[in-house]
């Protein structure tokens, strides 16, 4: 069965992706028992693959809201945020009913109010009491980042200036780095719901993934350059987000001394150039993500939205209805734990993904002043 694809898809960005969704689902799986101690070390630090995907969605999107500008046209405010509800509002919307209406799907018994899981602001004022579909909260700061982008940009491009997009670029990322350190320094026991959840301090990643949009877009001659020097920049790359894990090689997040503390204050931003430097090495055709295409990537890749919508539920349901498999934790347990994932995400994908997709395509060569250019891949959204 073909699934919906972009043409002319970039390997390495369906690599990145694949990988980001994995690491996440193994971060998450530890909720529901103990995995094999060959892959521990990756699931210690599962939770970088939302970062990556952050990085991702501001490299794509931030594409989507440049390119009319090359074409000497403005971009459609309305437009832009059409495309958006078509690809996250459907299957969002059915897997939040699920949430609410069957309580035997929820790996948490008590969820986040109704209101906050529909105007996107679960993640302010997060709580363990209510972590019922808890990883919803990227998908908030992603929201958050798509609501402000299109705005932003109509406004910087009234009178373009190199200049002043790096000043506003580099004044978030500093306002989000003394942002953490004053909450490190005054919340010090609820360093994970003051820092880790909110829009406002983990924007790092739409920035760096926004700024190579912008390099692509306006400076061709130094996205040229980089391009140049794929291997460079993955090696970098992999170096800074080295520097990240070592800062938080306790496997504690929460953690507010030493290292983690200054991990904490300085990771995110070093962690999301880290990825930012590999996800422009996987669309370098000099880069090694962008010459080998991995078995299978492309599928993980197209399913990715599905998956993180549902994989902590169906691991949940998994384990309550079939513990003699589950609790021996075997081989068998995380068999039966990919198949019905993947096949939940499948399932989901092909019933409400895929025709909102096609009718977003269809309403958009009608509606659509520009063609929104999707040569790379479709666009994450976590």
């Amino acid at each position: 069965m073909k699934l919906i694809a972009a043409p002319d898809r970039l390997f390495g960005l369906d690599t990145l992706r694949a990988f980001a969704i994995i690491v996440v689902i193994l971060y998450h799986l530890t909720i529901f028992g103990e995995l094999p101690m060959c892959i521990l070390p990756v699931t210690y630090f599962g939770w970088m693959g939302v970062d990556l995907f952050f990085v991702l969605s501001g490299f794509l999107i931030g594409q989507q809201a440049l390119k009319p500008y090359l074409i000497g046209q403005r971009l459609s405010i309305a437009e832009f945020y059409r495309r958006r509800v078509y690809r996250i509002f459907p299957a969002y919307l059915v897997v939040l009913a699920l949430y609410f209406l069957m309580p035997g799907w929820r790996e948490s018994p008590h969820l986040a109010p109704l209101w906050k899981f529909l105007t996107f602001t679960m993640n302010f004022g997060f709580s363990f009491d209510r972590r019922g579909f808890s990883n919803a909260w990227s998908l908030c700061v992603e929201e958050h980042f798509y609501l402000l982008l299109p705005l932003l940009v109509t406004l910087l491009m009234r009178r373009p200036s190199a200049q002043k997009t790096v000043a506003m670029l580099a004044s978030v990322v500093l306002f989000g780095i003394a942002l953490r350190g004053f909450l490190i320094t005054h919340y010090p026991d609820d360093v994970w719901t003051a820092i880790y959840y909110p829009s406002y301090t983990r924007l790092d990643g739409l920035l760096t993934g926004l700024a190579l949009a912008i390099v692509r877009t306006f400076r061709p001659s130094w996205w040229h350059s980089l391009m140049q020097r794929g291997h460079t920049l993955f090696l970098t790359g992999i170096g800074c987000v080295s520097c990240v894990i070592w800062m938080f090689r306790d496997h504690d997040l929460g953690n507010n001394t030493g290292s983690a503390m200054w991990g904490v204050i300085l990771g995110f931003p070093l962690l999301s150039l880290g990825l930012g430097l590999i996800t422009a090495s996987s669309v370098s055709r000099n880069g090694l993500l962008a010459r080998a295409k991995i078995p299978g990537a492309e599928t993980i890749a197209t399913l990715a939205f599905s998956l993180y919508l549902t994989h902590k539920a169906v691991a949940h349901i998994v384990m309550q209805r079939f513990p003699q498999i589950t609790l021996p934790q075997g081989p068998g347990s995380w068999l039966l734990y990919v198949v019905t994932c993947f096949s939940a995400a499948l399932l989901l994908h092909i019933a409400v993904e895929r025709p909102f997709l096609r009718l977003r395509d269809r309403v958009a060569r009608h509606k659509s002043p520009y063609a929104l250019d999707e040569e790379m891949c479709e666009e994450p959204a976590l």
